[in-house]
Parts: C-alpha cells; sequence; structure tokens
C-alpha cells in the first residue's frame, strides 16, 4: 500500500515546476490527480506521463483567479475520482485577489 493509495488530490500550476513534480509525486504515492493550469499542452503532457506510468490523472484547463476554474477542478475530483481530500494550491496570481488580501 502507498501512502496516498485512494486519495484524490487537486495540483494548480500543475502544468510546470512545483506543481508538475507534485503533481507526479502524489501520483507516484498512489493519489488520483486533477492537474489545474492555462497552458494545456504542458497540462495534458503533464496528465499523459502520469498516466503512463500507472497513475490516475484529470485535466482541467483554466485560471485559477476565476470562481469557474474552482467549480470545475472539484467537480472533476468528485466525478472522476469520487472525492476530494487534498488541495495543493500552487498556482498564484496578483491582482484584486492580492491588493484585497493585504489590507
Amino acid at each position: 500500500m502507498k501512502l496516498l493509495d485512494g486519495k484524490v488530490a487537486i495540483i494548480t500550476g500543475a502544468s510546470s515546476g512545483i506543481g508538475k513534480a507534485a503533481a507526479k509525486l502524489f501520483a507516484a504515492h498512489g493519489a488520483s490527480v486533477v492537474l489545474v493550469a492555462r497552458r494545456k499542452a504542458s497540462l495534458e503532457l503533464a496528465v499523459d506521463k502520469i498516466e503512463d506510468r500507472g497513475g490516475r490523472a484529470r485535466a482541467i484547463i483554466g485560471d485559477v483567479t476565476k470562481a469557474r476554474t474552482h467549480d470545475e477542478a472539484v467537480a472533476a475530483a468528485h466525478n472522476t475520482f469520487g472525492g476530494l481530500h487534498i488541495a495543493f494550491n500552487n498556482a498564484g496570481s496578483v491582482g484584486t485577489i492580492w491588493a484585497t488580501c493585504r489590507d
């Protein structure tokens, strides 16, 4: 049994860097992963690599500053993998959200 068997994770910013590495690591430890990012080709390549290694992954193309993207990711976790246990909020943004949080 692997550490994350039976767990489902959403990972944002998963098309490159830390997010992509985290997605691969979570999947290698048994988690089903929902990868979220804006860059479709890079994200789909990450999903393919995870699946080629026997993992379970799903891509959601979207911008984390939009509520619709969050709704789609959570729905994908539940509908594709049966639940949600982990959220790895790796993607960052600067703008209205940041300005609101600073106050």
